[in-house]
This record gives C-alpha cells, structure tokens and sequence, in this order.
C-alpha cells in the first residue's frame, strides 16, 4: 500500500496527495511553487503541503515533481 499525504484546505477547497514512496525529497516543488509563503515544505526528506491555504492552483507543483508524487485536485 502506497504512504499517501493528503492536505486539504477547507478554504480552497483543494485536496493535495503526495506519495511518500514516490517522493524522493529533490525539492523541485519547493523550488517551483510560486505561492508566498511557499505550500511546500521538506520533513524529514519528503514533500510537505504544509501550507495549503496558500496554494494559488497553478499546478508548478505537479508540472515539476518528476517522480509524479503530486496530485492536486485542481490540475
């Protein structure tokens, strides 16, 4: 069974799923996500949407995650 992360924001109304097995913590998606503060955070060498409420649905995120361990329900 895959370790799944999913971060939801009530505000937005957007579900955020990264696969913790998929994840190989490079850090693109931190780097790429233009939102300010940034959605992602690195914990313990994986992806974090820790700040959901910020995300600005572009879809950077899923674009540049080459391991395809993003999903975002709005892309």
């Amino acid at each position: 069974m895959a370790d799944l992360k999913k971060y939801e924001s009530d505000e937005l109304g957007i579900t955020i799923t990264i696969d913790h097995d998929l994840c190989d913590g490079c850090g693109t998606c931190v780097e790429e996500c233009p939102a300010e503060p940034n959605v992602y955070e690195l914990v313990d060498e994986k992806s974090t949407a820790a700040n959901i409420d910020e995300c600005i649905e572009c879809c950077a995120c899923v674009d540049a995650c080459s391991q395809s361990a993003i999903e975002h329900s709005s892309c």
